[in-house]
C-alpha cells in the first residue's frame, strides 16, 4: 500500500473565490451551455490552494482554520468534496472573499470582503487546534494571512516554536513580520519569494548571489532550509550542503498565482515522504511549474507532476 504522509495545513485566512468566465469558443456547444460564460466557485487563499496540490500528490491533509458566517460553510463543503479534512474553528464575524470578472480576457476584482481579526477566544482556539493537528502529523505547513493583521506575529512564532518542541516538522511559507517570526524559531524549512526576501531586509539586491547570500544569513539565525522562488527564473534551495538551482522545463503561463503555494506543496510532501530537501525542491518546482499552466489554483495530477520532476535540472552552485 502506497504510503500517505499526514500533513497539517494551518490556513487563518480560509477565503470563497467566485469567478465570472467567458464561454468557451470554437468548439461545438449544447443548447444547456450558456453562451455568456460561466460562474465557477472555489475555496481560495494561500493556505487552501496549498492544501489542494498536496492533496493531489498524496497526502493525507487536515486543514486548521477559522469558519464562519455565511461563506464559512461553504467553503468547509467545497474542503470536504476535494477530500481534505477539515478542523475548524467557529469564527463569529465569518469568512472572507472574492469576486472576479475575466470576461474581458483580465483579471478584475468586482467584490473583495476581507475577513475580520479573529477575537482573544477564536485566536485562542485556533492555536490550540493547529498545535496538537501539528503535534500528530508527519509535517506541519504554515500559511500566512490575508489580510496580515488577522493573526499577530507572536503566533507563528509560538506555533512553529512549540510544534518543533514536540517534535514536529514545519515548514513556512510566509512573509513580512510571520516570516522573521518563524526564522526567529528556527523553523525547519522557509519558503519564501525573492521579492519577500527583499522587503524583509533578509537580502540586498535581486542578483543570485545577494539572494544566495540573503539566504545563507537566514540560515546562520538557525532555520533547517530555505527555498526561495524567483517568478520565471529559476528557484534556489540552500541548506548547509550546498545551494541547488532549480531549472524548470519552460512552459507557457495561463495562470501564475498559486505557483508558489503549489511549490511548497510539493515540497512539504516530498519531505513528508523522507525525501531529502533537493528532491523535495524538485517536486516542488515540478508541481508550480504544471500549476502556471491550469486555470485552477492549486490543481494538478500527481502522475503528471511526478513526470516533470523528471525534467527539472539541478544546478549546484
Amino acid at each position: 500500500m502506497t504510503f500517505e504522509p499526514r500533513i497539517a495545513v494551518l490556513a487563518p485566512t480560509p477565503l470563497a473565490v467566485v469567478e465570472a468566465t467567458a464561454a468557451l469558443t470554437d468548439v461545438k456547444r449544447s443548447e444547456h451551455v450558456d453562451a455568456e460564460g460561466g460562474v465557477h466557485i472555489h475555496p481560495g487563499g494561500q493556505g487552501l490552494w496549498m492544501a489542494r496540490m498536496a492533496r493531489s500528490l498524496g497526502a493525507k491533509v487536515t486543514v486548521v482554520g477559522p469558519f464562519g458566517g455565511e461563506l464559512g460553510p461553504l467553503i468547509q463543503t467545497m474542503l470536504t468534496d476535494l477530500d481534505l479534512e477539515v478542523k475548524p474553528v467557529p469564527y463569529s464575524a465569518g469568512n472572507g472573499g472574492y469576486i472576479y470578472e475575466l470576461r474581458n480576457g483580465e483579471r478584475e476584482v468586482l467584490t473583495h470582503m476581507p475577513p475580520p481579526v479573529l477575537t482573544r477566544h477564536e485566536y485562542d482556539d485556533l492555536y490550540g487546534i493547529a498545535l496538537v493537528e501539528g503535534m500528530d502529523a508527519d509535517l506541519t505547513v504554515i500559511t500566512g494571512c490575508e489580510p496580515a493583521d488577522v493573526l499577530p506575529d507572536e503566533f507563528f512564532h509560538r506555533l512553529v516554536s512549540d510544534i518543533r518542541s514536540s517534535g514536529g516538522r514545519v515548514v513556512a511559507d510566509l512573509s513580512g513580520g510571520p516570516a522573521l517570526a518563524a526564522i526567529d524559531a528556527g523553523v525547519d524549512v522557509l519558503k519564501i519569494a525573492h521579492d519577500e526576501l527583499l522587503e524583509a531586509k533578509l537580502a540586498d539586491g535581486e542578483s543570485a548571489e545577494k539572494i544566495i547570500a540573503g539566504a545563507k544569513k537566514v540560515l546562520d539565525k538557525g532555520v533547517g532550509a530555505i527555498v526561495v522562488s524567483r517568478a520565471e527564473k529559476p528557484a534556489f534551495a540552500i541548506d548547509k550542503d550546498g545551494v541547488r538551482e532549480l531549472i524548470t522545463p519552460a512552459v507557457t503561463t495561463h495562470e501564475h498565482r498559486g505557483a508558489g503555494d503549489s511549490m511548497t506543496a510539493g515540497i512539504a510532501v516530498a519531505l513528508a515522504r523522507g525525501e531529502n530537501l533537493t528532491e523535495a525542491a524538485r517536486l516542488g518546482a515540478a508541481a508550480g511549474a504544471l500549476n502556471v499552466t491550469r486555470g485552477g489554483l492549486g490543481t494538478g495530477n500527481r502522475e503528471t507532476i511526478e513526470r516533470i520532476a523528471d525534467h527539472v535540472q539541478i544546478k549546484e552552485r
